[in-house]
């Protein structure tokens, strides 16, 4: 048998293969002779500046390998262009000989399951670091106290996948991670802390429904693993499991602690601590070696990776965090607000503006442009910030969509006419410097003063046009349902104001998907600026995505007993509220004209917005 650097004496072949192999073997220097893992890295090749990663990651091992359940880091040493490193044997098995397809496990399984590696997850993350394969193929049980143990890091097998281009960049030629269990951010390489907290999730969904998390399905409206129906669970286990496993990142607790806390209202028993950035961060890498966009770093600068994931509703120290690459705004100040009675008998100067329409082809293929013009008026709200309240015709149409419309839904029937009103549109969502202007505040995550307004519920945006009401002197409100699809739909009957399908240069939305024949696009993964996009034939701007859009409506399961008038249906204390237009979040299903999505009234979201609608007879 072989013995490494005269010391590490192989006993068999563990497992591996590719970029990696793991061997068991003997330590022959310690007077026990105990057993340890030795992993062989085969990188394309040993260029100085992947030893250098190399060295670093080992550092950050040997850090992690202090947490009494993370294996040790014993040694790391390079011999015959090979790569090896050196760690702790844990004699015990994996978590996929309990947790497996078919086996049902209960609660308190999973809750203590989600407890013990949570806490040690804590730590890694206390640390800057992210794990990026956890699954139960590497959660270790050891044999001797039953202690679950978190073994093969992420970044063990990327550094043996390391390549140099020609221009000298050091990059993976793979992306970590296992299907199902990774979260999207990380398959498009750009893994966070919360793709951590995603995968114990999606382990500990599989736990408690016997099912592989490949074959759980999603949410046709937003993209979100259904899995709740699959099991019975308590509801706060189940808030826990689907806040950590939604589908964009700053939705999910942002780190395992913040997850642990929500479990356990205790804070872990590991310190939470925001680590200093070092000469291994992540931003020195980029700087350093030109690694961009690799996904490889695990010793990131806490402060912003963390920063760029916080959604905080709790006492988290990470509360007060800007986002990352997020210039703070000057504070916009309150516009004082003048009495409805100085304000009522303004009348409305119309203007005209002049835009593009465009039209698609199934493929998505812009195939027509035609100008044409709208009347507005502009309201005024102080320190230059205005709003463009755009002229709706009065009109009828046919709400709902048809049965043979793709990926349609059963709350979206039967179709039936409505006749509706004159009334004046928001040209836009309201904006984040708009509601300053108006309420003295921005709740939205991703900062902007031409973004939409976002983390807001139905009831602030109600809010919003209280006061709005109040400053002008007329009557703002949120839109109904029929109002809010006919000005959608401004005449057209396709599944989008521009046609039959939508590209992500018509719209921001999860544009990892298709609808229909087009193709699929870019995933911002956030807001971008309002009016972006093309205007429909109304001349209303970012109809279909950026952000979901309040109405005043009562949500219900149907249009049986809808008013044809475009008058809301009343919202109780019982019924949620509907919001429309789909997000940057949705899928492109859940952008159609008319597609609905029904959520708590005082649910904020990072992805919840609003337009305003002004009532009166068209003004000549």
């Amino acid at each position: 048998m072989s013995i490494l650097t005269g010391r590490y004496e192989i006993i068999r072949r563990l497992g591996g293969g590719g970029f990696a192999i793991t061997f068991l073997a003997r330590d022959r220097l310690q007077p026990s002779q105990p057993l340890c893992v030795v992993k062989q890295l085969r990188p394309n090749q040993t260029h100085p500046r992947v030893v250098e990663f190399f060295e670093a990651e080992a550092a950050i091992l040997e850090k992690l390998g202090k947490h009494p359940q993370i294996p040790q880091l014993l040694a790391h040493f390079r011999e015959d262009d090979n790569l090896y490193i050196v760690q702790e044997f844990i004699e015990g098995q994996d978590l996929s000989e309990e947790i497996f397809a078919g086996q049902k496990l209960g609660e308190s399984y999973t809750t203590e399951l989600l407890q013990d590696v949570l806490e040690v997850l804590s730590f890694v993350h206390s640390q800057g670091v992210i794990h990026r394969d956890i699954k139960p193929q590497n959660l270790m049980r050891r044999s001797k106290d039953g202690k679950i143990f978190l073994i093969d890091f992420g970044a063990v097998k990327e550094l043996a996948s390391l390549v140099v281009n020609a221009f000298g960049e050091v990059t993976p030629s793979v992306i970590l991670g296992t299907p199902g269990y990774m979260a999207s951010e990380q398959n498009n390489g750009k893994p966070n802390l919360s793709s951590d907290v995603y995968a114990v999730g999606m382990t500990a969904i599989q736990a408690l429904t016997g099912i592989l998390p490949v074959d759980l399905q999603e949410n046709p409206k937003t993209g979100e693993v259904i899995w709740r129906s699959k099991t019975k669970v308590n509801d706060h286990l189940a808030k826990v499991l689907t806040k950590m496993v939604r589908r964009h990142h700053s939705l999910r607790y942002s780190q395992a602690a913040e997850a642990l806390q929500a479990l356990t209202g205790e804070m872990p028993t590991t310190p939470l601590k925001l680590p200093q950035p070092t000469n291994w961060s992540r931003r020195r890498m980029i700087q350093t070696f030109g690694l961009v966009g690799a996904g490889f770093v695990t010793a990131v600068v806490g402060q912003q990776l963390l920063s760029a994931n916080s959604r905080q509703k709790t006492n988290s120290p990470l509360t007060s965090i800007t986002p990352i690459n997020e210039t703070p705004e000057s504070p916009i100040s309150e516009t004082p607000v003048p009495t409805a009675q100085s304000t009522n008998t303004r009348k409305l100067s119309l203007q005209t503006f002049q835009f593009e329409v465009v039209t698609v082809n199934v493929q998505g293929k812009i195939i027509t442009r035609r100008l044409t013009q709208a009347n507005f008026f502009i309201e005024n709200l102080g320190n230059g910030i205005v709003l463009e309240m755009v002229e709706i015709p009065s009109g009828q149409f046919l709400m709902g969509s048809p049965p043979e419309e793709k990926d349609r839904n059963s709350d979206e029937e039967p179709q039936h006419t409505v006749t509706i009103k004159p009334f004046y549109m928001g040209k836009f969502v309201v904006t984040q410097e708009q509601y300053q202007v108006v309420m003295g505040t921005n709740p939205s995550y991703f900062k902007g003063s031409k973004r939409p307004v976002e983390k807001v519920s139905g009831n602030a945006a109600i809010a919003f046009c209280e006061k709005l009401s109040l400053i002008t002197g007329k009557t703002y409100r949120l839109p109904s349902e029929a109002e809010w699809e006919y000005a959608c739909r401004a005449g057209t009957t396709t599944p989008f104001h521009f046609g039959e399908t939508i590209t992500t240069e018509l719209g921001n939305f999860l544009g990892e998907y298709a609808y229909g024949a087009a193709p699929v696009g870019e995933y911002r993964q956030q807001t971008t600026d309002v009016g972006s996009f093309p205007a429909n034939a109304f001349g209303l701007c970012d109809m279909h995505g950026n952000v979901l859009e309040w109405c005043q409506d009562g949500y219900q399961n149907n249009y049986n007993e809808a008013a044809n008038d475009g008058s809301p249906r009343v919202n109780d204390n019982n019924s949620p509220g509907v919001l429309r237009g789909g997000s940057w979040l949705n899928n492109p299903s859940s952008c159609r004209s008319a597609a609905r999505i029904d959520s708590p009234i005082d649910e904020e979201e990072y992805d919840y917005g609003f337009r305003v609608v002004y009532s009166v007879a068209a003004a000549n």
